[in-house]
Order: structure tokens, then C-alpha cells, then sequence
């Protein structure tokens, strides 16, 4: 199911969320299985088929990651059940050096000036990687795609570290 398409959108890296969001209540409102309460089974059926593609688009589209993912997939090129690692040294290293930063924020003299730290650092490599991604899937060719995918995998292993950091700071406000 091309996403995209459901929602009106050309296939692109950057949407407008707003309008994302007014589009998905519209077809919610239309596909809500309450308004075929006296159809037929197959109708109810379908019904409830709409609504959840509908609000699996949504959970797609809305987040810049599973966005360009599912771009990646209306190529041919579906990252969803792989287990291909990042081969990128400079980026293991650094991924390294974020991990042993992690841990080191219990023992830190100033915990929040870490983790603060941290933020900044793991928003500024988040701004840069998805920038590029933009321009990347701007082109959409098979080297394109092929770097793409590489920056998606990085920038899961980033969203994972960032709720890492989420829980390290909320275990020293608890």
C-alpha cells in the first residue's frame, strides 16, 4: 500500500504533517467503521480494513524515519525485517564513544550538564543525517537508495540511544 497516495501526497521526505494530520481525520471520519453499524458483514469488514491502513499511514507518514523507509520500500528496498548492521567505522566509533558517555552520566559531577551535553550532540548528528537523507531521496536513484538505507539504520540506532539518554535522565530525577 503506497501511503502516499492514501493521503494525497507525492512521495517525498518532507511533508506537511499539519495537513497530514487534517487528511487523516478526514478519512477517519469517512472510513469509521461506527457509520457502517447497519451494513453489511463485508462492508464492516472493509470498514475496519480502511480504517487500519489508514492509521498505519498515518503512523508512517508522520514520523521522518518510517517516512523514508517507506519510500525505501516503493523502490523495492524493504529494511523492516533486516539485520544488516552499519559497516561505517567513523560511525561505530562514534556510536562507541556515545554508549561509554551513556553510562558515564550516574558517576558525572554534574549529571545534567551531561546529559545536556548529549542532547546536543545526538540532535545535531540527527539534523545532519536527516538533511542528508533529504537530498538523497530527492534523487531516488539506485545509489541514493543504497545510502538511504545506511543513514536510516544510523538513525534507528539514534532514536534508540535517545531514549536511552531519556531513561538515564529520568532515573536521576527519580
Amino acid at each position: 500500500m503506497n501511503y502516499f497516495e492514501l493521503f494525497s501526497f507525492t512521495p517525498s521526505f518532507d511533508i506537511d504533517t499539519a495537513l497530514l494530520a487534517e487528511r487523516y481525520h478526514v478519512l477517519q471520519r469517512a472510513a469509521h467503521p461506527d457509520k457502517f453499524a447497519n451494513a453489511s458483514e463485508q462492508d464492516k469488514r472493509i470498514a475496519v480494513q480502511r480504517t487500519a491502513q489508514i492509521n498505519d499511514g498515518f503512523a508512517t507518514l508522520k514520523h521522518p524515519i518510517s517516512r523514508a523507509e517507506h519510500i525505501l520500500s516503493l523502490h523495492g528496498i524493504d529494511l523492516s525485517h533486516e539485520s544488516t548492521t552499519v559497516k561505517d567505522t567513523q560511525f561505530l566509533m562514534q556510536q562507541m564513544e556515545w554508549r561509554e558517555s551513556l553510562e558515564e552520566i550516574a558517576h558525572s559531577e554534574d549529571p545534567d550538564a551531561h546529559i545536556a551535553e548529549l542532547y546536543d550532540s545526538f540532535t545535531g548528528y540527527d539534523k545532519q543525517q536527516k538533511q542528508r537523507l533529504h537530498e538523497l531521496l530527492l534523487v531516488c536513484g539506485e545509489s541514493e537508495l543504497i545510502e538511504s538505507a545506511d543513514l536510516i539504520r544510523k538513525l534507528k540506532f539514534m532514536a534508540k540511544l535517545q531514549l536511552e539518554l531519556e531513561r538515564a535522565e529520568d532515573a536521576l530525577l527519580d
